[in-house]
């Protein structure tokens, strides 16, 4: 049975800082865009800033034959797929196969992509600004327009295949995507969803059942199933429409994320705030499943002693958890079952489920209070995003710019 315990840090309870302040081919053409299916060996060339870690049972984290990897590695996608200049813009995991956007427009895909037995796709003059990639669609922004293919039509159509839906875009759109001009995007069909006129959207987080919305005047929505205590409004019922999380009414926010059935968000000052399903740990929140570590739940035993001393499972309200060293947080992103947030400062916080390495610890436990990632730390990189889906994690970082001075580029 699951505990519902109705409010550990809700409604007017906030943080001081909140109340301060592949040598052979086969191409295809679909129409005017260029596709190949490549299968060869990895680059040699510098990695790039992009590192992963998690499940990569289809190579969906870059070439390599491991089933998983417990620690971050540089992602190493195919010479002929992604030739030395090509400078990889962003990376989003699916389950089966990810997909890399280029700074050129391009996009990448690998993996295990709709079944297909080609590990590698791209997508070469797409001019691609955003994709959205789920086992049965692949969704893409292009700069004009959307479209979306059934992953299964690269298979069965092969040359012929072409996208199910379109939609174009107003020549001012400037949305973050899945938000669109008056609506977003879902990966199911319709596909398009409006939005009520009365809301000014900011960005939109998409779970596997529901949605968490940022709006402009920093305040959070959420609707859809809300079972798990993912919508933040101290119940487990489903909502239709947009509803703010009255606990964060009057906290500024900067950052929202959703994973698979849980939710969390940054406010301006820092802090982060997790609701939904704790049942890995994922909120950072005690939690009494043998699948977090024995020393995690010691630590919690002692922090709380003379207290409920209670774990959770659901939190039906937004609670305030703290990083390592009350570092601020600046990013944060959820998978199905673990979460990953980025601190002002550039390190890398993780925890939830382990199973598949998607905590970059090294091992494959499952933590129910953020630890630092200390992979970067000794390598001097400095983390900019981070972007979690799934069983996996993908992190985008930079030199630190201490080891940029040493190396004199700076004066």
């Amino acid at each position: 049975m699951l505990d519902l315990i109705p409010q550990v840090a809700a409604r007017g309870k906030h943080s001081s800082r909140d109340s301060a302040r592949i040598t052979s081919r086969e191409r295809l053409h679909l129409g005017s865009i260029q596709l190949d299916f490549t299968a060869s060996g990895p680059r040699s060339d510098p990695p790039m800033p992009w590192y992963g870690f998690g499940y990569r049972g289809f190579e969906q984290l870059g070439f390599g034959q491991k089933l998983s990897l417990d620690l971050p590695e540089p992602i190493q996608l195919e010479e002929a797929a992604a030739p030395t200049d090509t400078e990889v813009t962003k990376a989003v995991p699916a389950w089966s196969y990810s997909a890399f956007v280029t700074e050129d427009g391009s996009l990448l895909l690998s993996g295990s992509i709709g079944a297909s037995p080609h590990k590698y796709l791209s997508f070469k003059g797409l001019d691609c600004v955003d994709v959205l990639p789920t086992e049965k669609y692949l969704l893409v922004q292009l700069k004009e327009r959307l479209q979306c293919w059934d992953t299964q039509a690269f298979i069965a159509e092969g040359p012929h295949a072409e996208p199910m839906w379109k939609m174009d875009l107003p020549s001012a759109h400037n949305s973050l995507f899945p938000l669109v001009t008056n609506g977003y995007i879902v990966p199911k069909p319709p596909f398009f969803r409006e939005l009520p006129s009365k809301i000014h959207a900011r960005k939109l987080a998409l779970g596997n059942e529901h949605a968490v919305l940022l709006t402009s005047e920093l305040t959070v929505l959420t609707w859809g199933a809300g079972r798990h205590g993912q919508l933040g409004h101290g119940d487990l019922e489903d909502v239709e429409e947009p509803q703010i999380v009255d606990a964060l009414h009057g906290v500024p926010m900067s950052e929202v994320a959703a994973g698979g059935w849980h939710s969390a968000g940054i406010s301006e000052s820092g802090d982060i705030y997790t609701w939904g399903w704790n049942e890995s740990g994922q909120l950072g929140l005690p939690c009494k499943t043998q699948q977090c570590s024995v020393s995690t739940k010691q630590s919690h035993k002692e922090d709380e002693m003379g207290n409920t001393g209670e774990f959770i499972t659901i939190q039906a309200f937004p609670a305030l958890i703290d990083l390592p060293q009350e570092s601020e947080a600046s990013k944060i992103s959820c998978g199905s079952r673990h979460t990953a947030a980025v601190s002002r400062s550039g390190e890398l916080y993780s925890w939830g489920w382990g199973k598949y390495g998607q905590l970059g610890h090294g091992d494959t436990d499952s933590l129910d209070q953020p630890k630092l990632v200390n992979y970067f730390s000794v390598k001097h990189l400095c983390v900019n995003d981070v972007i979690c889906r799934n069983w996996s994690t993908y992190v985008f970082c930079l030199e630190s710019l201490e080891e940029k001075k040493k190396k004199g580029i700076f004066s």
